[in-house]
């Protein structure tokens, strides 16, 4: 596990240490859609947000091919981003920063909400202190709006209240974190993150109020609380530590015809509130576990999660709000 202070600069690192002059931008949009070709019809891959750092390796008419820290490798249109040199992707990331702390919002041009809009804000979004802001520090916040500065400059003003000072996530990588790696108060941060999320549609890419896929409800909620987590379930599952969730030998077809309120209490047993939840197909001399969904359990046998909008379901047959895939639980990490 590590410490990354600021924006997600891994690229910009990596480039530095190699010695070559990569070309790097910033995301400019509150959420930036990366679709798997460049154009509007293509299948939305991931979203990324405002302030993340992304390298750009191919441009086909405005739209630009980037890799992104999550990593994925998508396209996305050149007005979200702001290409920086090297200089400026350092003086960037050294620039004291905040994160946006609510569902969604608006840079407003003026002190006023009946003020123009510069633009719209979701939960995660990083923002540099506009000069005004950045002479006062932390103290900025205390007032009643504070000044922001995006990508490229341009400022406007936020009510503090929705923002919060940004130093850093701590990174969970795929074989990194353990049951020790987030507080018990941080974990009800990001369960009371999750909950506002409620409701939310699915969106298969998504991750932030506009739409989340089961893992970015996952990743966003632990981002905005300083957690830094892969982007996919197939990823998730890898970090933190493995907690036992005993299961009987049968294929998914033939557990959920069996699947009965005895089993799957013992299959929940050894959880604990926080921990992530993992549904697939379980691993065979053949092939490796299959991981096709990702909840955050709640305790009492339930979880929250995104499955056609983002809700919270029990894991128990036979209880009304049942969710009806438990069956296929194979695994669960505490971080």
């Amino acid at each position: 596990m590590r410490r990354i202070i600021g924006i997600l600069i891994l690229l910009g690192v990596a480039a530095a240490a190699a010695g070559q002059e990569k070309r790097m931008a910033v995301v400019e949009f509150s959420t930036s859609y990366l679709r798997l070709e460049p154009d509007y019809e293509s299948p939305l891959e991931t979203q990324e947000l405002m302030g993340t750092v992304v390298e750009i390796v191919g441009e086909q008419s405005y739209w630009m091919e980037v890799i992104t820290p999550q990593p994925y490798r998508a396209w996305c249109t050149n007005q979200g981003l702001v290409e920086m040199t090297q200089e400026q992707l350092k003086a960037y990331n050294d620039a004291p920063k905040v994160m946006y702390n609510g569902l969604y919002g608006h840079i407003y041009t003026e002190r006023s909400l009946k003020s123009a809009t510069l633009c719209d804000l979701v939960g995660g979004d990083i923002l540099r202190f506009g000069p005004e802001a950045e002479k006062r520090g932390a103290k900025a916040l205390r007032g009643r709006w504070t000044q922001v500065m995006l990508p490229s400059g341009k400022t406007g003003y936020v009510p503090s209240k929705e923002l919060k000072l940004h130093q850093g996530w701590t990174s969970i990588a795929m074989g990194e974190g353990s049951a020790e790696s987030i507080s018990p108060d941080v974990t009800e941060k990001i369960i009371a993150q999750a909950e506002k999320l409620l409701g939310v549609p699915y969106l298969w890419g998504g991750m932030s109020a506009k739409g989340v896929d089961c893992s970015g409800l996952v990743r966003i909620c632990h981002i905005m609380n300083g957690i830094l987590l892969p982007r996919n379930a197939s990823q998730q599952v890898f970090c933190g530590d493995r907690i036992d969730v005993p299961r009987r030998d049968l294929n998914n077809e033939d557990r959920a015809a069996t699947y009965d309120r005895e089993e799957a209490l013992a299959a929940v047993a050894n959880l604990e509130r926080g921990d992530l939840v993992y549904f697939g197909t379980p691993a065979t001399d053949e092939k490796p576990m299959r991981i096709t969904h990702v909840g955050i359990y709640l305790g009492n046998n339930r979880m929250i999660h995104s499955s056609h909008r983002v809700r919270i379901n029990s894991l128990i047959p036979g209880d009304e709000d049942y969710y009806e895939n438990s069956h296929r639980l194979v695994a669960a990490t505490r971080l």
